[in-house]
């Protein structure tokens, strides 16, 4: 990637998390990244297609950094533990602001929806291979949706914070944690009759 796009890239970056999506524009952008304001339009179009793209490919080389940490978790507390590292420092790095930012702009912009979607699904889709893999072989397996599971977490990992005041998705986790963990410990014939049950009140509330 060439030296201006990428300053370009992290100037857009830069000036949501400092300045709020409002104040966004190509003068702003180009003052952030140190370069010329014309190069935004030849670069890029347009202040949006630079927006999606710099919301893009921060979000890539942030869950890059996380995957081998999402392959090492072998439980869902370990899920959840590395769930709070990831929030606590996406907070500190001022990412949790850059989304709720873009969250803001995609109200406003189809493009910037449709780059903001593709952004969390980075992360949703890192849970889900984790979900799945916790998943299979245990009395839960079959019974829960992974990709819906890792959708209702994600807001925690992430840090949604518009979701945090009325939806605090950490409890979600925790609670499916102590279910599992609690079912593993059982003996092979009470797992059977816990599988049974949980199986039968899944189809009466899909029925």
């Amino acid at each position: 990637m060439g030296d201006t796009r990428r300053r370009l890239l992290d100037g857009a970056i830069e000036t949501v998390r400092s300045q709020g999506i409002s104040a966004v524009s190509a003068r702003t952008i180009a003052a952030t990244a140190g370069v010329n304001q014309a190069l935004v339009f030849y670069h890029f179009d347009s202040v949006d297609n630079l927006l999606a793209q710099a919301c893009l490919v921060s979000t890539e080389e942030r869950v890059e950094r996380f995957r081998e940490r999402f392959a090492e978790v072998d439980s869902f507390s370990g899920l959840l533990a590395l769930g709070a590292r990831l929030h606590e420092e996406e907070s500190e790095a001022g990412n949790v602001t850059v989304l709720a930012q873009m969250l803001a702009g995609a109200q406003r912009d189809p493009k910037v929806a449709e780059a903001t979607a593709a952004a969390v699904g980075l992360w949703v889709s890192e849970i889900e291979h984790v979900l799945r893999r916790l998943l299979a072989g245990s009395p839960l397996d079959g019974l829960l949706d992974p990709a819906a599971l890792a959708r209702t977490v994600a807001a925690t990992f992430v840090g949604l914070e518009l979701f945090e005041p009325v939806a605090p998705t950490g409890s979600t986790l925790a609670e499916l944690a102590k279910l599992v963990e609690v079912v593993d410990e059982l003996g092979p014939l009470a797992r059977r009759v816990v599988r049974a049950k949980l199986r039968n009140t899944v189809k009466k509330e899909r029925a």
